[in-house]
């Protein structure tokens, strides 16, 4: 019986799913992955990290520009898989996710129908949710809409960020991965429609340069939570400037604190610092978000204690917060 799986995935969320299906002994007879691109400052030519894991696999290799071009088809339709699976990859033409006997499916980061969308993780740590997971389900034509097949939940912690839950729901996505490419393969699970609501569900939307900026217009917990859901990467941005030089400095913080209580003298975007230990930004309803690491343009990641030993803040009097929504030359 034609069990061949052909793999599709970009980042290492999906390489571990592929190595789990290879490791568990499954037909992978191809992978496709993203073209190379060029990254970093010195725009050197870089692979994904799927691609790295199929060619140390030896894997036969697709990397479409086009998922409509007439020659990928081809070459997808001459492995004849009987199953596709899709992580962290691209939208799919229907002339794709059709085109096996038993369709395609995805393994998505969040509890569907719960962010749908690029930044699953991102956004349920940002909203401040409790429960997360993964979910598998059969692709059909819209973004993440398609019957669930299996489903695996886990509770967050207090102080989660993207990277610690990235790194747990990998953990347990993978097996998942395995387990239901077995299932539909041998026929036992049954695929059931996403539930509808009379109140939508929460989204993931893609998050861009400015949804990076902490707004001290808003309490520092909800910040707090924006740091989170952007650490490590791309990183919650706050910007430091001098009304005397009139120079702004983009810091990215990647852990903080908060407090609820600070001062009614301190105004909002006012700098909280003694200089040596701690450094913060006064937010709304008397709340202040305090910077525990944090990393300046240029610069590795440090601690703040280490940082402000560098990076001497001067006159405190001078400095304030400032909402910058250009974030061209923020690292």
């Amino acid at each position: 019986m034609n069990e061949r799986i052909v793999f599709m995935g970009t980042p290492e969320f999906a390489s571990a799913c592929l190595k789990a299906l290879v490791q568990a002994g499954m037909d992978v007879a191809a992978v496709v992955t993203m073209p190379d691109k060029p990254i970093g400052r010195g725009h050197k030519m870089g692979s994904s990290d799927v691609k790295k894991t199929a060619l140390e696999l030896g894997l036969p290799l697709l990397q479409p520009q086009n998922l409509k071009d007439p020659t990928f088809l081809e070459s997808l339709r001459a492995y004849d898989a009987a199953l596709q699976i899709v992580v962290a990859f691209r939208m799919l033409p229907k002339e794709v996710w059709a085109m096996p006997r038993l369709g395609t499916f995805n393994l998505h980061a969040s509890l569907l129908p719960k962010y749908r969308g690029a930044a699953p993780i991102q956004r349920a740590i940002w909203n401040g949710e409790e429960e997360s997971g993964v979910t598998t389900f059969l692709l059909d034509k819209d973004m993440d809409t398609g019957a669930i097949l299996f489903q695996e939940k886990l509770r967050l912690d207090a102080e989660e960020t993207a990277g610690s839950l990235h790194d747990k729901l990998m953990s347990i996505g993978a097996p998942l991965v395995v387990k239901t490419a077995r299932a539909l393969f041998e026929g036992t699970v049954q695929a059931v429609p996403q539930p509808k609501a009379d109140v939508p569900f929460p989204e993931a939307p893609k998050i861009f340069k400015k949804d990076c900026v902490l707004d001290y217009h808003l309490p520092a917990g909800l910040l707090h939570r924006q740091v989170k859901a952007l650490s490590p990467y791309p990183g919650a941005i706050a910007y430091l400037h001098n009304t005397e030089t009139n120079e702004t400095t983009p810091i990215k913080v990647l852990v903080s604190h908060f407090s609820k209580d600070i001062q009614k003298s301190y105004t909002q975007g006012g700098v909280i610092s003694d200089g040596k230990h701690f450094l913060g930004m006064a937010c709304s309803e008397e709340s202040a978000l305090f910077f525990d690491k944090i990393q300046l343009p240029g610069k590795k990641a440090l601690t703040i204690e280490e940082c402000l030993r560098g990076f001497r803040l001067g006159n405190c009097n001078t400095l304030s917060f400032s909402k910058v929504m250009n974030m061209d030359n923020a690292n």
